[in-house]
């Protein structure tokens, strides 16, 4: 089975660990997104070095991140995303709060809009899956902008689900737990004055709480091989079973 993914944010991370997972397969295609690339040398993988939240360099690239060719299955992974500023409402700066936003929500947006626009016509298995938090539905004092993101973005998933389902696509919010990655070391050093619970997530560092990227992408890879399995469109990792 021939199949296409194109994924975000590939080159750290989570991001990193799911094109691993991908590039293990035979038959893929993979155009991976970021705004640094990797040089990998792989027939499989085309790499687009692009700051997904420049949406004017997004909007004129677009059209070539969608190839055309027959895939059996099609897959969008929206999965770029940064934490952005953690500090309390009132210290926010305007040009951070526009970034984080193009990155986390907009630029997903606009990246499902243009995947079903490019495959809505065609026979393939068709699923998309953008990587939310926990932020998306439980406030923390500090992370407006990134909690407001997902929150928006996983509400966004939601209506394309209802959008979609009777066009062949599934779509899925994907919860993944709290993951060792950069993201967690850079939480780590906010000021507690504006992230009153940074002491909780020392100690899910210090006590041995986070998931590997590894462990995590296998989870993404077992969701969209299995999707008759998962109904809902929010999914969370953590209560995912893998035989």
């Amino acid at each position: 089975m021939k199949s296409l993914l194109i994924l975000t944010g590939h080159t750290k991370g989570l991001g990193k660990a799911i094109l691993e997972r991908f590039l293990a397969l035979d038959n893929i295609r993979i155009v991976a997104v970021s705004r640094s690339i990797l040089n990998l040398q792989n027939p499989k993988l085309t790499e687009v070095q692009l700051d997904l939240s420049d949406l004017d360099a997004l909007e004129s690239i677009l059209p070539a991140l969608f190839p055309r060719g027959e895939f059996d299955k099609v897959i969008l992974i929206n999965n770029a995303g940064r934490i952005g500023e953690v500090k309390s409402i009132g210290k926010l700066q305007l040009k951070v709060i526009q970034g984080v936003m193009n990155l986390n929500l907009l630029a997903p947006m606009i990246l499902t809009n243009a995947f079903v626009a490019a495959y809505s016509g065609t026979k393939s298995e068709k699923l998309i899956c953008t990587i939310s938090s926990g932020a998306a539905h439980k406030p923390l004092a500090g992370w407006s902008e990134y909690c407001a993101g997902k929150a928006g973005l996983a509400m966004f998933s939601k209506v394309a689900a209802e959008d979609l389902k009777e066009k062949g696509f599934r779509v899925f919010s994907l919860v993944p737990g709290i993951i060792d990655t950069e993201m967690q070391a850079d939480i780590r050093k906010a000021d507690p004055s504006d992230f009153p619970a940074l002491e909780r997530f020392a100690q899910y560092k210090s006590e041995g709480h986070l998931s590997s990227a590894s462990e995590v992408a296998e989870k993404v890879y077992y969701l969209l091989d299995n999707p008759i399995l998962f109904q809902e469109v929010v999914q969370d990792v953590r209560n995912f079973d893998l035989p």
